[in-house]
């Protein structure tokens, strides 16, 4: 419950974002095409928070958005595992553009 209210509290876009990287989430094709696409937004935009990263984070962040976006084109469906690493690819791709996702992870 406290999180229901934690979460009511965040801005749309950040309470999407948090509900897709949740573990708890069962993660589908929509959430996966809708944070790609925030990303993409992101960077054609030049967000001022990629110009913090460093060059190999940057590479990084890309790394992880072309194995997110290559998952849409070889799979249809995710088990736990494949979904969990899934979500990690996701974390890792918008590293740096939310606050939820500024730490690196493990």
């Amino acid at each position: 419950m406290t999180s229901d209210l934690h979460l009511s509290a965040l801005h749309p876009t950040q309470r999407r974002i948090k509900s897709i990287l949740d573990p708890e989430h069962p993660i589908c094709r929509e959430d996966v095409v809708w944070m790609l696409e925030f990303i993409k937004k992101k960077v054609a935009d030049e967000d001022p928070a990629l110009m913090d990263l460093s060059q190999p984070r940057l590479m990084q962040n890309f790394h992880f958005f072309a194995e997110a976006a290559m998952s849409l084109i070889h799979r249809r469906h995710y088990c736990d595992q494949e979904a969990d690493r899934l979500r990690d690819w996701l974390r890792q791709a918008a590293f740096g553009l939310n606050k939820d996702t500024s730490s690196e992870p493990d």
